[in-house]
Parts: structure tokens; sequence; C-alpha cells
């Protein structure tokens, strides 16, 4: 039984254009430009100078706290530069160059054979692996809560528009996701394991329900809508339970791991691959080819659109369109978060001139959050600072809905991160 969220919204999913298409092993380019920060926290510091010699899989970036990740290389080469380039939100951090010499050479951690709860959590901090689903937290960190845990929730939801990844991963590699399941299920002790997948996937909760035959991990099918792949949302469609506006799902007893981020962690554990490749959707009108694609870190998204070639598009959009980041150009490059690249052509972009609100309160009836958006759009555009606080900006997850619903085309998601911005500063 599905215990479907309230609110939210029902878009197109624009999902056939790559739901058909197997992965493919994109080549890497003549050289990776791989970031620092790749994950939420504090950026790694370089291990590597210019000149030395790596390996796919080489460590060239260490973890500097507890709330950081490890970053390795995703080819072998030379290390030619450490240079500060802007990544896909528009911030200089520093990436570390590398020329491929085209031999692919690697460097794997040794598998590891019945692990036990510390080798798990060592082997996610030391492959530096964060959520695939886009939000890139560190695993280590996640799978090592200071609350008693007794339900694991797997996301294969996937409901922003376009993205195919998780569901073409669900597809082809089923019974490695199980296994990786098995591995983050006995670091957190829970005793229930629930894997959600929305019921506009039917061929990916086939392949998962056969894969969990004979295990305890149960398939659960999800109402299609969206934010459904939200954590507080899918908390509540899978348990019914509520997780508070400004809690965490460990607070409910709940960790939420995405689809992919389990294959990773098969990967590190079972393989001793560290976490230098993104499996990624790139499609839209704009893109000649879409595709799923088997991506290297570090590959400039400019590469990535030559090899599928482009037809006239007006926007880049790294992510999904609702919660995605517009781009400028193509110069950013694929991050370990990066789940999608979309290019849309004039048919697939909405022009937006934003006019006065009209009080309609669509904008509040969309929210999965229960937030009210036009009150914090209307008191941060006259600076009442204080007077948005009590709105709750704050525990707003961006996902889009307002925006979307609005009749009026206001910038409410824009006007959203303004507030938590702008009270964050006052706060501290």
């Amino acid at each position: 039984m599905s215990y479907l969220f309230n609110r939210g919204i029902h878009p197109k999913d624009k999902k056939e254009l790559t739901a058909d298409l197997p992965f493919e092993v994109m080549s890497a380019p003549a050289k990776v430009y791989i970031p620092l920060c790749q994950h939420i926290g504090a950026p790694a510091k370089a291990r590597v100078s210019v000149g030395d010699r790596v390996k796919a899989g080489t460590l060239i970036g260490e973890a500097t706290g507890f709330i950081s990740a490890n970053v390795h290389s995703s080819v072998s080469g030379t290390v030619v530069a450490i240079e500060q380039r802007e990544n896909a939100a528009g911030r200089k951090i520093d990436h570390i160059v590398i020329e491929n010499d085209g031999l692919y050479e690697e460097e794997a951690l040794p598998p590891l054979e019945n692990p036990t709860k510390m080798d798990i959590f060592t082997r996610c901090y030391d492959a530096g692996i964060v959520g695939m689903g886009g939000a890139t937290f560190p695993t280590h960190v996640k799978i090592q809560p200071n609350k008693p845990i007794h339900t694991l929730i797997i996301n294969g939801a996937e409901c922003e528009p376009y993205i195919t990844a998780d569901y073409r991963m669900m597809l082809e590699h089923p019974k490695e996701i199980v296994e990786g399941i098995s591995y983050i299920k006995t670091v957190l002790g829970a005793q229930k394991v629930v894997i959600g997948i929305e019921d506009n996937k039917p061929k990916a909760i086939d392949a998962m329900q056969a894969a969990v035959a004979g295990t305890d991990i149960t398939v659960q099918k999800l109402k299609t809508k969206y934010p459904q792949g939200g954590e507080k949302q899918l908390i509540h469609a899978v348990t019914k339970l509520k997780v508070p506006w400004t809690g965490l799902p460990a607070d409910v007893g709940v960790i939420v791991v995405n689809v992919t981020t389990a294959f990773v962690v098969y990967e590190a554990i079972k393989l001793g691959k560290p976490s230098y490749t993104r499996f990624m959707t790139v499609s839209g009108k704009g893109i000649k080819r879409p595709a799923n694609l088997i991506v290297r870190v570090g590959t400039p998204f400019e590469d990535v659109v030559d090899y599928l070639g482009h037809n006239d598009y007006v926007k880049a959009i790294v992510g999904g369109p609702m919660m995605g980041l517009s781009i400028a150009n193509l110069n950013p490059v694929v991050a370990k978060g990066n789940s999608s690249l979309l290019l849309l052509d004039k048919s697939e972009e909405r022009e937006i001139e934003p006019t006065p609100c009209i009080n309609c309160g669509r904008c509040a009836m969309a929210c999965p959050m229960r937030l009210i958006p036009m009150m914090t759009d209307r008191l941060i555009l006259k600076d009442k600072i204080a007077d948005s606080y009590k709105y709750h900006p704050q525990c707003c997850i961006e996902c889009g809905c307002c925006a979307y619903v609005c009749p009026a085309d206001r910038p409410l998601v824009q006007s959203q991160r303004l507030a938590k911005k702008l009270i964050k500063e006052r706060m501290q």
C-alpha cells in the first residue's frame, strides 16, 4: 500500500526519449578536469602535484573533515595543472587537470569478502561515495546516524521529467543494487528495507521484484507524482511517517538511499572501485541523439554534447527541469552528483515574464512542504527578512512546484532561496 504524500504536481515526464536506451560507455576526453568539491561539505585537499602520474582510481583529493569526500582520478595520465574553474553552480573551485594517456590503467582498492560494519563504513569513505541522486551528501556520514534506524528506503522514484538513469540502472543491474543494499542494511542495522518505485516504471518494478526474491527486501509501487523522490515525501508515501519540518529522516528512524548509490556501494566493496564514473541521462530535443551514458568524472559537458551531437537549443540544464541548474555555457564538467544534462529547444522552453501576484493561492496548494511561497516572495521583495521567517522558507526543498503552477510566472523558487540565504546571514 502506498500512502501518497499531500499536494505536489503531475508534470509530463518526457522519459520516452531515453527510457528504452541501455547505458553506453562514452570514451574519456584528452583531458579531464576533476573538481575537488563534488559533495556537500568541505572541499577535498589536493594529494597530487603537477607532473605526477596517476591511474584511474588514484586518490588525488583527500577529504578534509568528517563531512567531506575523497576524490579519485577517472583516467590514467599526467597531472598538468591545478586550476580554478567554474562548476555548474557558477562557483569557482579547484580542479585537477589530468592529461589522458589513453592506457586506462586502474588502481583499485582490495575487494572485501564478508565485510563488517566498520569495513563497509571505511570503504564508503575511502571510495569517496556520495549520494548519486543529486544531493551529494557523503554516504559514509549518512550510514552513521546518531539515532537508531528501523527502516531503510531505497529511492527508485526518479520523479524528475526526462531523467531515466536510475530506471536503466534498475533494469540493467538489479542484482548488484540488491547486494549494495545488503551492505548498507548491515551498517544501519535496519529491520525493514523497502525499494520505492513509481508505477510509471513497471519494467523496473518487475526487475527489482525478481532481484529481491528470497530476501527480506520488499518493492513498493508508488503512485506517480512529483516530487515523489523527495526524502520527506518518499518517507511519508512508504511509511506514513512525517519528518518534522526542520528535522532529518533519522529523526523518525528512517534513512533514504538512492538506487544508483547502492550500486556504487556494491562496486566499491565487491570490486574495489572508487567512485569516479557517473551514470547519467543526456536528453531534450536539443540533443541530436539522446542517450543514457556512463561518463568519467571530469569530462566537460561540451565533450558530452559533441559526442551525441546537438540541434538548435535555447537552454542547457544540469539536472532535471524542475530542480536542475541552468548553465550559461558547456564549460563545466561532469561531477559525481550530475544525473543528467538537458538541452531544450524552443518548443520545450517556458518563457517567463513575471507579472504581479494575483493571490490565487495555487503555490500554497501545490507545495508538498505546506508552505506559502507567495508570502515569502512578497516579503523578501520588501526586504522584510524577519517577517518572512515566520513562513518557514528555510524548510523549502526547492522542488519548483510553486513556480510550475503560478499563473503569474513569479520566480518563487528564487525568492525562497534568497530568503533562506538572507535569514542564514541574519542568524549568523
